[in-house]
């Protein structure tokens, strides 16, 4: 098989100048196939002082350099509407195109559900989520107008249901919903838009773990961010297959996520009693079908015979 290369392709990589990070492995990775990296990160967070190691921008936009890439440094925030399209400026003024998009900047604040603050709480939907909303939306019209873009959303296990993570799980929840709806958009213009639910030894998850604890340790020895990183990039190429999934890729291995529906039970005198009688007919999964993009939207809804209706 030939390799896989972007040359020609300029990306943006939210939140990529940590180390180690998830982002840092995408732009060195991007960079590495010929694609020209805007490597963004704000550097610090005043409210995050308990993240380790390092973050600087223009530190892996020089290292990128240094190895004969292409990469500038760009430290806005994606928290708000303007910092987002200072980022998308920032492509255009030095590679005159935006192709790709990895939304990767996050912070993530554990705490029980009743004890998380309101603050920290909003400070999630703001970067986790409204943070991918801001940079696809500054993005979308110049991808829009050239008929392709590759959008890749960066969503969390702790979407299924992780406590203690009510916050972070229902940005990240919130960000594979977009996905989907952007893929539904984005069809029609050749903009793909798909999201990776990675794991990887990051400073987020070194932030959010005791010293001692089996997963950090775990992490830490078999999960280096750039195992997780390949899947982003096949997402990002223009020969990805595929708009609206969810791929995991934690260490080498890569899975698919996604929504199905059971055939429950149709019946036009459904009762409370009834529904409770059948309930497991509903939660069966024998027969379930995977809901693809647009599959819940009510011009797609699909009639079938009520029982006991002829």
């Amino acid at each position: 098989m030939s390799e896989y290369r972007f040359d020609g392709r300029t990306a943006i990589v939210t939140g990529s100048g940590g180390n180690p990070s998830l982002g840092r492995a995408h732009a060195m990775l991007l960079a590495s196939r010929g694609a020209n990296v805007v490597v963004n990160d704000i550097g610090s967070d005043p409210e995050m002082r308990h993240y380790p190691g390092t973050a600087s921008a223009e530190a892996v936009a020089e290292e990128i350099r240094a190895a004969g890439g292409s990469a500038v440094a760009d430290t806005h925030s994606v928290a708000n509407v303007e910092g987002a399209q200072a980022i998308v400026q920032t492509a255009l003024d030095a590679f005159d195109g935006i192709d790709i998009l990895i939304n990767n900047a996050a912070i993530s604040v554990g705490a029980p559900f009743d004890v998380m603050t309101p603050h920290d709480f909003q400070r999630h939907i703001d970067i986790n989520l409204m943070g991918a909303v801001w940079t696809a939306r500054a993005a979308w019209p110049h991808m829009k107008r050239q008929g392709y873009g590759r959008i890749v959303n960066t969503t969390s296990s702790s979407m299924m249901g992780f406590a203690e993570h009510a916050a972070y799980g229902a940005s990240k929840g919130g960000l594979w919903s977009l996905t989907r709806v952007l893929a539904a958009e984005g069809a029609a213009h050749g903009i793909k838009v798909n999201a990776v639910s990675p794991g990887a030894f990051t400073r987020l998850v070194v932030s959010t773990l005791e010293d001692d604890s089996p997963l950090l340790l775990h992490s830490k020895e078999n999960l280096p961010p750039e195992l997780a990183s390949p899947a982003f990039a096949y997402l990002c190429h223009e020969d990805c297959p595929v708009s609206g999934e969810c791929i995991d890729s934690v260490g080498g291995e890569v899975q698919r996520t996604y929504i199905s529906r059971t055939r429950g039970f149709a019946d036009r005198a459904v009762t409370i009693e009834m529904v409770a009688q059948r309930w497991n007919e509903v939660m069966s999964e024998a027969d379930a079908e995977v809901v693809g993009t647009g599959g819940m939207d009510t011009s797609g809804w699909k009639i079938r015979p009520y029982e006991g209706v002829e």
